[in-house]
């Protein structure tokens, strides 16, 4: 069991998954494929038994499956602990959904979780447990001083490609201390960053990630029929689709990625802490709201732009506010008051006669009120 320092001293780190193409020698390229697919096997029948015999904990599954996993599907011992402790993480999670049907899930892709002790990884080279030697190619090297953690190697049949998914530890950097505050009021259309001094509007990718979600549509209404969706039984249709979805989600992806550090770079670049409001229950409010603009807000992701917000924020050493969204953009950032429609996303305050949008509203309410939680209200 962990001691409350090496919590504490866990909570300080940083454990960014960092990918790199890998490619097996050519002569053990069937022998890794053969064992992942052991591996995939060992995998389905741990699920199955942490599920049937309620094996939820990593003592109950050792004395289950531990002997088994290495004599049935001559798995190496540290494998045989990956996976039993892989399979106890997917039942919990299939455990959990509200509408899981009655059978245990199957794992179809073919990936195999890596202990540290299960993989060393110097100077482009990769060896695996068993001996197999693998090349990597487009390593980061800002990455080669910091430990590696748990790794998942994944094969992508349809490329024929090998992936290493390899956790690292980081040391998050001491936050400083700011001078004010940079804002970020997240919209389905537009992003808005600023303060008081201004702002910066940026648009959001979603009409360009609807646009697959769309043509995913339209092909399962052309393959289906009231009751039966028979796109999802033909394989290319089925595949289409997923590719599609896929292509939306990185789209979201991507962007989230790339505006998050620059929201970042340029709150360290000023000194300026960044301010967020607080949107977990966002999901209960969007319900209901009509159905097009629901789905454009549930594709957007803002969960997504706020996970990348706060990782590069912690990775560079930016304080993050988060506050309270209630009345952000309804509430004059003057003097409190309750605002009044003046035109098209304009308000206008009727006791201090302060107008603005309701996106620049939001900004300065943001800024204001995280002002106030780090000390520097004005």
């Amino acid at each position: 069991m962990a001691t409350g320092r090496e919590t504490a001293a866990r909570k300080e780190l940083l454990t960014p998954t960092v990918v790199v193409n890998v490619t097996p020698d050519p002569a053990s390229k069937q022998a890794l494929l053969d064992f992942m697919k052991r591996y995939r096997e060992a995998l389905n029948y741990s699920v199955s038994a942490v599920i049937a015999h309620k094996a939820l904990d990593t003592d109950k599954a050792y004395k289950l499956l531990y002997r088994e996993l290495i004599d049935k599907y001559g798995l190496p011992g540290l494998c045989a602990v990956a996976c039993y402790s892989q399979a106890i993480d997917i039942a919990k999670g299939w455990l959990n959904l509200p509408h899981r049907g009655d059978k245990p899930p199957i794992i179809k892709r073919l990936s195999m979780m890596l202990r540290p002790q299960c993989y060393t990884f110097k100077d482009s080279k990769v060896e695996l447990i068993g001996g197999y030697k693998l090349t990597a190619t487009g390593w980061d090297k800002r990455y080669d001083g910091y430990p590696n953690g748990q790794a998942k190697l994944v094969y992508n049949e349809r490329e024929d490609k090998f992936t290493l998914h390899i956790n690292k530890h980081m040391p998050k950097l001491p936050k400083y201390r700011p001078t004010g505050v940079l804002a970020v009021d997240i919209n389905e259309k537009q992003i808005v960053v600023g303060n008081a001094s201004g702002e910066t509007r940026i648009d959001t990718p979603i009409d360009k990630a609807l646009h697959y979600v769309s043509l995913a549509d339209k092909l399962k209404k052309k393959y289906s029929s009231p009751g039966y969706n028979a796109w999802a039984r033909r394989r290319g249709i089925r595949e289409r689709v997923l590719y599609l979805n896929k292509k939306a989600g990185d789209i979201i992806e991507d962007w989230a990625r790339k505006l998050a550090l620059r929201i970042v770079e340029e709150a360290e670049q000023k000194q300026l802490a960044i301010a967020r409001e607080d949107l977990t229950s966002l999901y209960e409010s969007i319900q209901e709201l009509p159905k097009s603009h629901r789905r454009a807000l549930t594709w957007l992701g803002y969960s997504k732009l706020e996970h990348w917000i706060d990782w590069q924020a912690d990775k560079i050493g930016v304080p993050v506010v988060v506050v309270d969204p209630a009345g952000t953009s309804t509430t004059c950032p003057k003097c409190g008051a309750k605002l009044v429609e003046a035109g098209y996303r304009r308000l206008r305050c009727p006791v201090c006669g302060f107008e603005a949008d309701r996106d620049s509203i939001a900004v300065l309410n943001i800024e204001k009120r995280a002002l106030s939680k780090i000390g520097l209200g004005r």
